[in-house]
């Protein structure tokens, strides 16, 4: 029991190295109007909606220095009139980093469990519900109709998320997938894969689904599809920043945690 317990520690370390080496970046292609600054060992994206902050796993810096670095961050996308979310892990170092983004004014958001699988593992033909069609889609019109059913899901407005969508398919259909499941024309899940060039990484991002059609196998299928398609492509890891509600389903299907990640966002006072 101990052997196989030190195994799957000693898997967990070498997703969660590879994750640090490969995707702690930003992406080398974005899409149009997406713009990189660097500012010592971060990274700022303009150009979303809103303003995102990329760390390396150590940030080496601390103290003052460290609080400077988070309140030019700050700072430059006040100016803009922008909000602002800077992505922490819970391996992040320094280890008071949370509270010093607390300190500058960054509210954290509930926090999630990365999990990383082998692509060969969760490959697989998708098996979906009866009367539940699944496709591939780059047409503006459906990435719009999803994220209204994204708004839909959560309960406020994701509008933006049609434009981002549109935005990032037209950049490079190769890297960038999205699939939508449909029930009598109508969509119920919806779902995008991020392939990172350059690594042997993809995201899976999206996964939300209609409370109605929960527990039909839907996400599932979701991900067996988007694993075909990164190994159709060569890619040997899928990463997923997983809610409560997703992370047994992932942990079944085989995907190992390797991290917390919790987003702290900082938004400009209202006027």
């Amino acid at each position: 029991m101990n052997d196989h317990r030190n195994e799957h520690q000693d898997g967990a370390a070498e997703l969660l190295a590879a994750y640090d080496a490969q995707l702690r970046g930003v992406d080398p292609d974005p899409p149009a109007g997406i713009e990189h600054q660097q500012d010592g060992p971060v990274t700022r994206v303009v150009g979303q909606f809103r303003g995102f902050v990329a760390a390396p796993a150590d940030l080496g810096v601390d103290g003052a220095d460290l609080d400077a670095l988070i309140a030019r961050q700050r700072d430059f996308f006040a100016a803009r009139g922008e909000a602002v979310e800077w992505k922490t892990r819970g391996h992040d170092r320094p280890a008071g980093l949370p509270g010093r983004l607390a300190a500058a004014g960054f509210v954290p958001e509930d926090p999630e469990t990365v999990l990383i699988g082998r692509v060969e593992e969760l490959a697989g033909e998708p098996v979906l519900p009866e009367g539940v069609v699944l496709r591939e889609t780059s047409d503006p019109e459906d990435l719009r109709r999803i994220a209204a059913l994204e708004s839909e899901i959560w309960g406020f407005d994701m509008s933006w998320l049609g434009e981002e969508l549109i935005a990032r398919t037209a950049a490079s259909s190769a890297a960038f997938q999205v699939l939508v499941a449909e029930a009598d024309g109508r969509p119920v899940s919806a779902a995008w894969l991020a392939l990172r060039p350059g690594s042997e990484f993809g995201g899976l991002w999206g996964g939300s689904t209609l409370e109605a059609w929960r527990g039909r196998g839907i996400y599932r299928a979701l991900v067996a599809a988007r694993a075909t398609r990164a190994r159709s492509l060569g890619y040997r890891y899928l990463q997923v920043d997983a809610s409560d509600d997703s992370l047994p389903i992932l942990r079944r299907l085989g995907m190992v945690p390797v991290t917390s990640t919790t987003p702290y966002v900082w938004t400009p006072p209202a006027a």
